[in-house]
């Protein structure tokens, strides 16, 4: 072998061992929801070894149907609700349903999933020695009282009422994550999530940008309910993986609870104009009664994520909606052609 090519051999063996350092196992569940599909994604990008898990409740199987290809990524078909044998060097819990259309419709399972899919997700890290990530959300906060809400805020929740499935539950699974944390020691992270939006979002899933978009694009009524005057603060997608990948790989001193979501509020009105202007649509908007426990503001202080990691969202709205609007119509335009096949070969008599 000459000079060159045991340079080369060194260099290549070297590289190999740091890849090997790096690249890490994680096990993500939810992977097929949409959160889970872009944190997949991402670690995939990044280098690392994906174990997907989803019961498919809510999440698309065929979202992640172009990795199945990748060797570092695989997916697995179970409910976290029962326990889970595997290793893997880090734990992210993204498994609940997490729009009000959803965990209203089944509001048992969606509260065994953010207690029992945690306990057992938090046995495995103790198990295992699992560094775990919970992804919880602004809906521990309720109908806050506090603006902008902090993570030193207890929150304003309704115990009994109809968002109490998923309110309580991510309260009782934060509650988990620390006692274990306390008693086992076991390394535990918790993000609070605020409301996201951005490509693989589902159309039916009754959050109110999918909604807007999805009633816009076929210049049907855009429905608010309440005044639209009430506010949120929008955070597109990309960011926010940005902001768990940073919270992810720090240091164990830092647990939580941190907030992640963009700061800068709009009302459900300026939302509504802005993409019935940015579709170009014929739609009108008309309003409806206010659903109970719909929180009048819901806006994060993110102090501690700036502070911490730097971090901050980058993407405008108007930015943001229209990378979403552009993927609601690619998938319109995929649903309007598999229905125009199975058509044809329906009349052709071979469906």
């Amino acid at each position: 072998m000459t000079l060159a090519g045991l340079i080369c051999f060194m260099l290549r063996h070297v590289y190999d061992l740091l890849r090997f350092e790096y690249m890490k196992k994680i096990l993500v569940t939810g992977a097929a929801g949409f959160l889970g599909v872009h944190v997949c994604r991402r670690l995939l990008a990044d280098g690392h070894e994906v174990i997907g898990v989803d019961n498919f409740f809510t999440g698309k199987r065929r979202n992640l149907d172009d990795l199945l290809s990748n060797p570092r990524f695989s997916i697995i078909n179970h409910d976290v609700t029962k326990p889970l044998e595997i290793v893997a060097d880090y734990i992210m819990n993204l498994a609940c349903p997490a729009s009000p259309i959803w965990y209203q419709s089944a509001p048992i399972e969606t509260i065994k999933t953010s207690f029992l899919g945690t306990l057992n997700l938090l046995e495995l890290a103790k198990k295992t020695g699992a560094r775990f990530l919970q992804a919880s959300t602004s809906e521990v906060y309720g109908s806050p009282l506090e603006h902008p809400q902090r993570e030193e805020y207890w929150g304003n929740v309704n115990p009994i009422g109809i968002r109490a499935c998923y309110d309580e539950g991510k309260r009782a699974a934060e509650s988990l994550c620390f006692d274990f944390f306390r008693v086992y020691g076991t390394y535990i992270k918790v993000i609070r999530i605020f409301n996201t939006y951005g490509p693989y979002m589902s159309i039916d899933d009754g959050r109110v940008v999918s909604t807007f978009v999805t009633q816009a694009l076929a210049n049907q009524p855009i429905t608010m309910f309440g005044s639209g005057l009430q506010t949120r603060s929008f955070c597109f997608v990309d960011d926010l993986v940005e902001g768990i990948m940073r919270v992810l790989w720090s240091g164990d001193e830092i647990t939580g609870p941190l907030n992640i979501g963009n700061p800068h509020e709009v009302t459900l009105l300026e939302l509504a104009e802005k993409i019935i202007h940015l579709t170009g649509s014929k739609s009108e908007i008309i309003f409806k009664p206010l659903p109970h426990d719909d929180p009048p503001q819901r806006c994060p202080d993110i102090t501690k994520m700036r502070t911490l990691f730097s971090w901050n969202p980058t993407c405008d709205l108007t930015r943001g909606l229209q990378k979403t609007i552009e993927y609601f119509l690619q998938e319109q335009a995929n649903a309007n052609s598999v229905y125009g096949v199975e058509n044809k070969l329906l009349k052709q008599g071979i469906l």
